[in-house]
């Protein structure tokens, strides 16, 4: 997939799929799944970096990385992608949006984009207003209509509530793949190694869905290999409370140095709440429990 943010705009005529895409959910894959099926036309997504948005204007509680976004865009056969910082284009009018960045930047000849996306200065501009403008400039444009799953609408609101509530495989369902969470391994406070049980400790970033408190079986991917893992997302009460909230995973069957690594950890399924346990005598039995669990959990 071709970055196209700041460079040259693709010679052939583009289909782009336009939104914040803060979860690449399902929804949000029939938006872009629009685009792909022009056969005639180069995919192209229009989307914002929120690793580089201004805080002001970034979204809280972001579902996805941008790495992460990319890499599923690239996946599903997206070609291009266009994604400035929030900042750079929200005070363009709805004429300049369509003019400089939808047929300039990106040579669009068609764009879609779902019921509730807005776009130009104050977010005024609607789907209707960019029919009307891209008319204009030889853009067609395709409004998708929201879509349900078992009854329920799915949109990144209701998502964030699900994995806030623990509610992961639900969550995963909605999203059409598992939460993600790929971050720099960073020393701890090495006692889980006394207890037999070592892990990789990563920090959730402020401006990511932070997970229900509690313990998750998991799945690490270290290099081409998968990894089977319990992972603890909260403040580590029995041992410290640094105010991070820390996800904690042991690794089910790899021994090896990680520190300064980005590792991916996708959570699968709530085991239990974090809580606070007398000693680590009594963390330690919990934790062999929770190994058990999980693997129970797995063979379902």
């Amino acid at each position: 997939m071709i970055d196209i943010t700041y460079g040259a705009a693709p010679s052939s005529k583009t289909a782009v799929a336009l939104g914040y895409f803060d979860g690449l959910h399902q929804g949000h894959m029939e938006v872009i799944g629009a685009a792909l099926s022009q056969k005639e036309l180069r995919p192209c997504v229009f989307t914002f970096n929120c690793d580089t948005t201004l805080p002001k204007f970034q979204s809280p509680e972001d579902i996805i990385s941008f790495e992460d976004k990319c890499e599923l865009l690239e996946k599903i056969g997206v070609e291009y992608i266009f994604a400035p910082d929030f900042a750079e284009v929200h005070k363009l009018s709805a004429e300049e949006f369509v003019r400089y960045i939808l047929k300039e930047k990106i040579n669009a000849a068609y764009a879609c984009c779902g019921r509730n996306f807005r776009f130009g200065l104050g977010g005024h501009g609607t789907p209707e207003r960019l029919r009307e403008i891209g008319s204009r400039y030889g853009i067609t444009l395709e409004i998708v209509e929201d879509i349900c799953l078992d009854g329920e609408l799915i949109s990144s609101t209701h998502i964030r509530r699900l994995i806030q509530q623990g509610e992961i495989e639900a969550a995963n369902r909605l999203l059409g793949y598992e939460l993600r969470f790929r971050l720099p391994v960073v020393h701890g406070n090495m006692i889980a190694r006394t207890m037999d049980y070592p892990t990789i400790n990563q920090i959730i970033p402020k401006t990511n869905v932070v997970p229900r408190f509690g313990v998750y079986s998991s799945r690490v991917f270290i290099g081409e290999q998968e990894y089977r893992g319990i992972t603890n997302i909260g403040i580590r009460p029995t041992v410290t409370d640094s105010g991070e909230t820390v996800m904690e995973t042991h690794i089910l069957g790899y021994s090896g140095e990680l520190y300064g690594e980005r590792i991916a950890v996708s959570l699968c399924g709530f085991l239990r709440p974090e809580r606070k346990f007398k000693d680590l005598e009594e963390l330690k039995t919990q934790i062999f429990k929770d190994i058990k669990k999980a693997q129970k959990q797995e063979e379902k």
